[in-house]
């Protein structure tokens, strides 16, 4: 399993726009790929379940990969994070 630690320094948190944008990401990868916060996982494929988890600015996030391809599917997903500005 792969895993990538976040810090949200985006003032308006995950919201729509981002979170649309790293589901399309994670959705190219064939490895489960989650997203992690205040011990909460959700599928990151499901634009509902990243929305539910509400993640504010300021928020400890995680995103971890299982499977044949989790080193790339982590790596575009905090890449693809990063540039839409939400943290670093």
């Amino acid at each position: 399993m792969k895993e990538h630690s976040m810090k949200i320094t985006a003032a308006d948190g995950v919201h729509a726009r981002p979170a649309t944008a790293l589901v399309q990401v994670a959705g190219k990868y064939q490895s489960e790929v989650n997203l992690e916060y205040k011990g909460k996982s959700v599928n990151m494929k499901s634009i509902m379940g990243v929305m539910s988890l509400g993640i504010p600015n300021g928020a400890e996030i995680k995103f971890t990969a299982e499977g044949s391809d989790e080193d790339e599917a982590v790596e575009a997903v905090a890449a693809k994070a990063k540039e839409e500005g939400l943290g670093e």
